[in-house]
């Protein structure tokens, strides 16, 4: 019997109900994802102790800095499989997708054992208070053992958004989420584990993830994205294509954490109730940027298919309708985060009005400007999309992260404030995305001119 076709052609058609289609369950699973990730710091918070939700927070950056530079190379898996699926090249989706599976689970298996023992020595670089690494080290340690199946969740993922499937990944991502809430319940209430407890819940949702999507993926997809354990290897040139593009996003990912890490550590130093209402902050100003990223990954989905079906000509008014839909969420997202402000953060660190004040400094000033955020990355994405991949990580590690660095050691000892140390971010953001999205129509006019010359000579 023959495969069936890749499912949705997203080269065809009035763009803008496709592109929404495709970020609403996309928007919903990160969403999804990040309140599943915020019910660690809730129930720390309301059955545990302020010091655990500082421990939970503090370990947040040092996991990015580990994992998200291999999560980054899955943003070579998408465009590479978007491309293929625009060019109709069925038996090379296939070949990622399998490249993709191998990939993964040996990044996850070398990213979990040097996280487990190696974090108690990042934290305390962090110069994290000896009151917070008590609790911090047993989450990061109990936290890493889901990182095989957190890889091969999100690189699988990566190709079912490719051929724009956003809803499976949602389905999924909720059933695992339940399960990370119920136990998070269950090992810090009835077992007062605290912040290990959380550790160890998410741990298991991760898994469950990882099962479900695996399971739909070997047994249920008929087309050419399905997985065939046979033949699960690394094909030697769909590898280095999806290093090309995915290695400059893991290496500016690693670099974008490092800027934080960095930041964490000047927060670090200002003492535990700033800790703890940063850690709150951070993790609800997470819900903006997560929003947001949906239009990110379309960008880079939408753009990677036309790009493979030669269709240059739709790939500006794929930009524009990304930045005005990034720019609508953003601001709406911003103004409901900003307006219950309080409120939220008292979920989080209830009756500690120090940490919920120093909070809400932080999302005032990332509210008002997170949206310039989410016009970075529509640039970014579309760079991506078209197959640059040095392009956007120099950019971005000079934008984002040289800004903020540069920040830290001239702007910020002459106004030694939270206040001035948080708006190291929207400097950086908006002259980055400036620069992005120039490019990627500059890129796009350059991808025209070569393919009319080629028609010209053929």
């Amino acid at each position: 019997m023959p495969r069936r076709k890749v499912q949705k052609d997203l080269t065809q058609g009035p763009i803008l109900p496709q592109l929404v289609n495709y970020c609403l369950p996309l928007m919903l699973t990160g969403m999804l994802q990040l309140f599943y990730n915020a019910t660690d710091m809730i129930v720390v918070g309301q059955y545990a102790s302020p010091t655990a939700v500082g421990a939970v927070g503090a370990c947040g950056s040092l996991i990015g800095l580990l994992v998200n530079m291999f999560i980054g190379l899955s943003v070579g898996v998408s465009v590479t499989v978007a491309q293929y699926i625009g060019a109709k090249q069925e038996k090379d989706v296939s070949e990622v997708v399998h490249t993709s599976v191998a990939l993964s689970l040996g990044l996850g298996i070398v990213v979990s054992a040097f996280g487990f023992f190696f974090a108690e020595t990042a934290l305390r670089l962090m110069d994290t208070p000896d009151a917070t690494i008590a609790e911090a080290v047993p989450y990061a340690k109990a936290y890493m053992l889901g990182i095989p199946a957190s890889m091969m969740y999100n690189y699988c993922a990566a190709v079912l958004r490719a051929k724009g499937d956003t809803v499976r990944p949602l389905i999924f991502l909720g059933l695992s989420g339940l399960v990370n809430v119920g136990l998070n319940l269950w090992l810090v209430i009835q077992f007062g584990l605290g912040a290990v407890g959380v550790g160890i819940a998410t741990a298991v949702s991760q898994y469950v993830a990882m099962i479900l999507i695996l399971v739909y993926m070997t047994f249920m997809l008929k087309d050419c994205t399905r997985i065939h354990w046979s033949r699960v290897r690394l094909h030697k040139q769909k590898l280095f294509r999806i290093l090309r593009v995915g290695l400059p996003a893991g290496i500016q990912s690693i670099v974008f954490s490092f800027s934080n890490v960095l930041i964490q550590s000047t927060v670090n130093t200002f003492g535990e109730n700033v800790i703890n209402g940063n850690a709150a902050a951070a993790s609800i100003d997470g819900f903006i940027y997560t929003a947001q990223n949906s239009v990110y990954q379309a960008a880079i989905t939408f753009v990677g298919q036309h790009v493979g079906a030669r269709k240059f000509e739709r790939i500006n008014r794929v930009i524009f309708l990304c930045m005005g839909l990034v720019t609508a969420i953003g601001l709406t997202v911003s103004a409901l985060v900003v307006l219950f402000s309080h409120f939220l953060l008292n979920i989080y660190v209830p009756g500690d009005e120090a940490a919920i004040a120093w909070g809400t400094q932080r999302l005032r000033v990332m509210g008002a400007c997170y949206f310039t955020c989410g016009l970075m990355e529509v640039g970014c994405g579309a760079l991506r999309g078209m197959g640059k991949t040095l392009t956007p990580m120099i950019i971005s590690m000079m934008g984002v992260c040289g800004i903020r660095i540069l920040w830290i050691y001239t702007v910020f000892p002459l106004f030694p404030t939270m206040m001035c140390l948080y708006f190291s971010y929207p400097a950086s953001w908006v002259v980055t995305g400036a620069i992005h999205l120039m490019l990627a129509f500059i890129n796009k006019r350059r991808l025209e001119r070569q393919d009319a010359l080629c028609r010209q000579i053929y």
